[in-house]
């Protein structure tokens, strides 16, 4: 039992003497996203149809400025989408 003591504390004080080498440093290289601003020309509001209409303006005339001004909104949101898709 001695002997075992003995030895254990051998090993244990031969472990203790031992001094690990610092590890080298290393480069490491990461790409991180910057945000960079946007330059897209503005898109300019257009002026709607609905927007030119009288207030005493007949039935007909509000329906063909609510059609007219259906097609100018979807030219409009397809140059702001463009203007957004420009940006991504």
């Amino acid at each position: 039992m001695k002997r075992l003591t003995i030895g254990l504390c051998l090993v244990l004080a031969g472990c203790a003497g031992q001094v690990a080498e610092p590890p080298e440093p290393v480069t490491v290289r990461v790409e991180v996203p910057v945000q960079v601003p946007c330059r897209t020309e503005r898109v300019q509001r257009p002026a709607f149809a609905v927007d030119s209409l009288p207030i005493g303006a007949s039935i007909a005339e509000q329906m063909r400025a609510l059609r007219a001004e259906r097609l100018q909104r979807k030219g409009y949101e397809v140059r702001l989408e463009a203007a957004i898709e420009a940006c991504q």
